[in-house]
C-alpha cells in the first residue's frame, strides 16, 4: 500500500479509542437522534470494523465490490432499523471526521514527506468514504 503505513497503523492501533469517541459523538449529535436509542454494542462493532481494518479498506486490493457489498447491506439494515438516511450519512461523516482528527493530533506531521503521506492517506480515505456513502444510500433505497 502506498499510503503511509505508520498513519494507518496509528488509526488501527487506536481503533477502540476512536470508536468510543465516535459513539459519544453520534449518540449526542443533534443530527443523529436515532443513534442515542439504538443498541450501543451493535453501533460500536460497526464503527470498530472501519477503524480496526482501515488498512484493508484503503488497500488497492480491496475492490469497489467489497465496499459495495458491506455498505449496501449496512444501508439496508439501517433503513429496516428505522434510521433516517440523513442520520446514517451524518454518522458516516462523523466516522471520517474522528479518524482525521486523530491523524492531525497524533500523526507526527513534521516534515514535507509526512505531509505528503498524510495527503495521500487523506485522498484514499476520501475515496473510501465517498464510495461507502454512495453504496450506503443505494442499500437504503433498495430496502424501500
Amino acid at each position: 500500500m502506498h499510503v503511509s503505513r505508520n498513519l494507518v497503523d496509528l488509526i488501527e492501533r487506536n481503533a477502540d479509542e476512536l470508536t468510543h469517541r465516535w459513539l459519544e459523538l453520534v449518540r449526542t449529535h443533534p443530527a443523529t437522534p436515532s443513534y442515542a436509542a439504538h443498541d450501543e454494542r451493535e453501533l460500536f462493532e460497526s464503527a470498530f470494523k472501519v477503524y480496526s481494518q482501515l488498512g484493508k479498506w484503503l488497500s488497492r486490493t480491496t475492490t469497489e465490490e467489497e465496499i459495495a457489498h458491506y455498505y449496501t447491506a449496512l444501508g439496508e439494515r439501517r433503513r429496516c432499523q428505522g434510521f433516517a438516511l440523513s442520520e446514517v450519512i451524518q454518522a458516516l461523516l462523523i466516522t471520517r471526521r474522528v479518524l482525521w482528527f486523530k491523524v492531525l493530533a497524533d500523526g507526527f506531521l513534521d516534515t514535507a514527506l509526512d505531509l505528503h503521506l498524510a495527503l495521500e492517506l487523506y485522498n484514499r480515505v476520501m475515496l473510501f468514504f465517498d464510495r461507502a456513502t454512495y453504496f450506503l444510500a443505494v442499500g437504503y433505497e433498495r430496502s424501500a
